[in-house]
C-alpha cells in the first residue's frame, strides 16, 4: 500500500512548495500594506499552511481515484466488443448527468464543460494496469498535467493579485463563465503566449527532476484494501467541508494579511459556493415585522406617502409641486471612474480637465458611494435602486424579469428607454436583464458593418464610437417625436486600456491614458450633442459603475467606493455642490425629483433633496459583505451571522472598531438587506399594473413661498428647506 500510494507524497510536496513560493511572491507584491513582523509572517504562513493542506485534500482526488481504481496487473477492458459497450455506457451516463444537472440547477450544455473533463479522466482507466507500462505512463501524464495546472494557477494568482490585490474570489468565478472576454482581455493585456511557453518549460524541468516520486510499483494490493484509503480521503473531505470555511482566516484587521493566509484554489471554490447566498440562512436577521417597520420608517419623506397599510408593502406615492419636466435623459455609467481620478478631489495629474470643468456647470454630488465593486452592481443600483443583496447581482439572478425599474417610470410617460453598450451585451446577462425590464438593448452588434470604428478591444468599441451609436438612438427618438432615456455603459477605461491614437498625451495603453481618454470622449460627445436641436432639453447624468480598485486593509475600504456624479443641463439646472452623503441607489429617485416627477415607487433609494441634514446614507458591499454607511460609522454584515462596526477613514480606507457598537445602526443595516432579499425572493420587486397609476402633484405653493427644488431657474435644495436661486454662482449644500 505504501508503494501504491507513494505518488501522493510527490503531489503533496510539489503543491505545498508552489503554495509557499506563491505566498512569498504575494507578500512581496503587497509592499508596505503588510509589515514583516513575526506575528504577520507566522499568521500568513501558518494559517496559510492549514488552508493549503485542506486544499490538497480536494486537489488530490484525481490521483486518489487513479491509485484506487486502476488494477495492479491486468486491465479490466480489452477487445473491440468490450470497448464499444464501455463507450456506449459512458456516453449514456454522460447524457444522464447532463440532464440531471440541467433539471437541478438549470445549467445549460455550454456551461457544463467541466463534466467533459471528468468523463475524459475516467475514460482510459479500464485500459490501464498499474504495474505495467500503461500504468506508469498514466501516472506520468497525470502528474505532468497536475504540475502544469498548479503552475498555471500560481501564475494566474499573481496576475489576479496585481489587478485586485486579493486571492481568487467571485470575480474569478464570473470570469470563468465568460471565457471569450476573459481570454481575449488576457491576450490583449499580457504576453500570454510567452508566459505559457515558459510555464511548459518550467513544468517539464521540475517534472524531469522529480519524476522518481511517480514510479509505479504494486506487489499485490487488492481493490478493497485500496478502498480504505479512498474512504479515509472521503471522510477527510466531508469533515473539512463542514469544519472549515473561507471566513476562518479573517481574524486580523488587515485584509491583505487575511488574503495572504488563504489559498487561491480554496477561495475560488468558496466563492463559487457563495454565488447564491440565501440572506436568511447566512446573515443576522430581525423579526420580519420589525425589519419592514424600520425600512418603511427610513423611507419616509416630506413628499412621500405609502399607498397601502400593508406593513410589507414599500410602494409610495411621490408628489412634487407643479408640472413634470419631460426632459430627455442621458445616463452615462463610466467604467471604473474612481473619484480620486478627479482634480476636483485632489488628483494632481490633470487626467480629467473637462469633467473637472463640468463641476462648476452642473449639480455635482461630492459624497456619493458605489453599491459594489462590479459593473453589474452599478447597473443594478442605477436601474432598480436596490441594495447589493448577497451573492450574484440581480442582473445575473434567475427570475429577474419584469422588475420595477427606472425605465418603467419613463416608459409610462411615453419615453423611449434604451440601454446602450459598447460590447456584446450577453456578457454578465446585461441584454437579457435590460430587455426584460423596460429597456431596448443596443450593443456592439447593432453598429453598422460599414461604420468607422476608431478603436476596439475584446470588451467593446472605443467610447467615442459608443457615443456615435448613442447619438443615433437619440436622433431616432427625436425624429419619432418621443422623449428619450438612454443608459450608456462605457468600456474604454478597462484593461487592456486601449484607445484611439492622438486623443490624449498619455502613453497607450495605460490606465492614466484610459482615464484621460474617458474625459476626452465625454467632452467630444457633449460637444456633438450640443449641435442637436434637443440639446437644451436634455439632462446628462454622468457617474461611475464602480471604482477602479476595491482592495484595502479592510473588508470594505470606503475610499474605494467613492465615485462622482454630475447632473448637467445648463438650461434647466443651475450649478451647485451637494455634500449630502448618498449611495448609488439614490441616483434614480434624486434624478426623478429634479425632473419634478410625481409617481409611484418601490425604490430603496431616496431623493437626497428631500432628506434632512444627517439623514443620508450609502450601502456599499461585496458579493458577501454587506455595508451600511451612516455618518461616520460603517456597519458590515458577514456570513455565519457575523458583523463588525467601524469608523472608516474616508481618505485611506482604513478603519477602527466602534466600541460600544451602535445597535440602532446594526438593526437598520439588517433591515435594509433582509427586506431587499426577501422581497426579491418572494417576487415582490416585480412591476405591477398599479405602478402606472397617475399621482396627483402637490398644490403649487402660494406666490410668497419659496419655489420648489428643481425649478428651471433655481437650484435643487438639499433638504425640504428651499435655497435661494443662484444661477450665476455655484451653491454648496451640506
Amino acid at each position: 500500500m505504501r508503494q501504491r500510494f507513494r505518488p501522493l507524497w510527490w503531489l503533496a510536496i510539489t503543491f505545498l512548495v508552489i503554495c509557499f513560493v506563491t505566498r512569498v511572491a504575494l507578500l512581496v507584491m503587497s509592499g508596505k500594506e503588510v509589515t514583516h513582523s513575526p506575528f504577520n509572517l507566522l499568521y500568513a504562513f501558518g494559517v496559510g499552511l492549514g488552508y493549503d493542506l485542506i486544499t490538497f485534500i480536494y486537489l488530490a482526488w484525481p490521483m486518489v481515484l487513479f491509485l484506487w481504481l486502476v488494477p495492479a496487473r491486468r486491465a479490466h477492458v480489452s477487445g473491440l466488443a468490450q470497448w464499444l459497450l464501455y463507450l456506449i455506457g459512458m456516453a449514456l451516463l454522460y447524457a444522464a448527468c447532463l440532464g440531471l444537472v440541467f433539471l437541478l440547477w438549470h445549467v445549460h450544455l455550454h456551461e457544463s464543460w467541466p463534466l467533459v473533463a471528468l468523463f475524459l479522466f475516467f475514460l482510459p482507466m479500464p485500459a490501464l494496469a498499474y504495474s505495467a507500462r500503461s500504468g506508469q505512463w498514466g501516472i506520468y501524464v497525470m502528474g505532468l498535467v497536475l504540475l502544469y495546472g498548479l503552475l498555471f494557477v500560481a501564475a494566474s494568482e499573481l496576475v489576479f493579485w496585481n489587478e485586485f490585490s486579493v486571492r481568487f474570489n467571485f470575480i474569478a468565478v464570473d470570469y470563468l463563465v465568460y471565457t471569450n472576454e476573459v481570454i481575449g482581455n488576457i491576450r490583449e493585456s499580457y504576453p500570454i503566449g510567452r508566459w505559457l511557453a515558459l510555464l511548459v518549460v518550467f513544468a517539464l524541468v521540475v517534472f524531469m527532476l522529480s519524476k522518481r516520486g511517480l514510479r509505479t510499483r504494486d506487489d499485490g494490493s487488492r481493490f478493497w484494501q485500496r478502498g480504505k484509503v479512498a474512504l479515509l480521503w472521503l471522510v477527510l473531505t466531508v469533515v473539512s467541508l463542514y469544519a472549515v470555511n473561507s471566513g476562518m482566516k479573517d481574524r486580523t484587521a488587515n485584509n491583505y494579511l487575511n488574503e495572504l493566509a488563504g489559498n487561491g484554489i480554496y477561495q475560488f471554490f468558496a466563492a463559487f459556493r457563495s454565488s447564491h447566498l440565501d440572506y436568511a440562512k447566512f446573515y443576522r436577521t430581525l423579526p420580519d415585522d420589525e425589519a419592514f417597520r424600520l425600512v418603511r420608517e427610513s423611507l419616509k419623506a416630506p413628499n412621500a406617502s405609502f399607498v397601502s397599510d400593508d406593513p410589507k408593502d414599500l410602494t409610495r406615492a411621490i408628489r412634487h409641486s407643479g408640472p413634470e419636466k419631460h426632459l430627455n435623459v442621458v445616463l452615462i455609467s463610466v467604467e471604473s471612474l474612481s473619484g480620486d481620478y478627479l482634480g476636483t478631489f485632489g488628483n494632481k495629474d490633470n487626467l480629467t480637465p473637462y469633467l473637472d470643468s463640468l463641476v462648476g456647470q452642473s449639480v455635482f454630488f461630492d459624497n456619493l458611494y458605489a453599491n459594489g465593486t462590479r459593473t453589474v452592481r452599478g447597473l443594478e443600483a442605477l436601474s432598480l435602486s436596490v441594495p447589493p443583496t448577497p451573492g450574484d447581482s440581480l442582473i445575473r439572478e434567475h427570475n429577474n424579469e419584469n422588475l420595477f425599474s427606472l425605465a418603467n417610470i419613463f416608459n409610462d410617460r411615453g419615453y423611449q428607454s434604451d440601454f446602450v453598450y459598447g460590447g456584446y451585451g450577453y456578457f454578465d446577462n446585461m441584454n437579457y436583464f435590460f430587455s426584460h425590464n423596460g429597456y431596448k438593448t443596443v450593443d456592439r452588434g447593432d453598429i453598422p458593418k460599414d461604420a468607422v470604428i476608431h478603436s476596439q478591444n475584446v470588451w467593446g468599441v472605443s467610447d467615442e464610437d459608443l457615443y456615435t451609436l448613442a447619438l443615433k438612438q437619440m436622433d431616432d427618438a427625436q425624429a419619432a417625436g418621443k422623449p428619450f432615456f438612454l443608459h450608456i455603459m462605457t468600456t474604454s477605461n478597462h484593461r487592456p486600456y486601449t484607445y484611439p491614437a492622438g486623443r490624449v498625451s498619455q502613453v497607450a495603453p495605460s490606465r492614466p491614458g484610459a482615464v484621460a481618454y474617458t474625459d476626452w470622449s465625454i467632452k467630444d460627445f457633449i460637444q456633438r450633442a450640443r449641435s442637436k436641436p434637443y440639446f437644451d432639453n436634455t439632462v446628462f447624468v454622468i457617474t461611475a459603475d464602480h471604482c477602479a480598485s476595491s482592495a484595502g486593509k479592510t473588508a470594505i475600504p470606503i475610499n474605494h467606493y467613492h465615485i462622482p456624479l454630475w447632473i448637467y443641463s445648463p438650461k434647466n439646472f443651475p450649478p451647485q455642490r451637494v455634500e449630502t452623503l448618498m449611495g448609488q441607489l439614490d441616483i434614480p429617485p434624486t434624478l426623478l425629483g429634479m425632473l419634478n416627477f410625481s409617481y409611484r415607487t418601490r425604490f430603496f433609494g431616496q431623493d437626497v433633496f428631500q432628506l434632512s441634514p444627517g439623514e443620508g446614507h450609502a450601502l456599499p458591499g461585496t458579493y458577501e459583505k454587506l455595508g451600511y454607511l451612516r455618518g461616520d460609522v460603517l456597519t458590515v454584515l458577514e456570513p455565519q451571522r457575523k458583523l463588525e462596526q467601524l469608523k472608516p477613514d474616508f481618505a485611506t480606507g482604513d478603519a477602527t472598531p466602534v466600541q460600544p457598537q451602535n445597535q440602532a445602526l446594526i438593526d437598520q443595516t439588517i433591515a435594509y438587506y433582509q427586506v431587499a432579499s426577501e422581497l426579491f425572493k418572494c417576487g415582490q420587486l416585480a412591476s405591477r399594473p398599479a405602478d402606472a397609476t397617475p399621482v396627483q402633484p402637490l398644490p403649487l405653493p402660494a406666490p410668497a413661498a419659496s419655489m420648489p427644488a428643481v425649478a428651471t431657474s433655481t437650484p435643487a435644495p438639499a433638504s425640504p428647506t428651499s435655497m435661494p436661486a443662484a444661477a450665476s454662482s455655484t451653491a454648496t449644500v451640506h
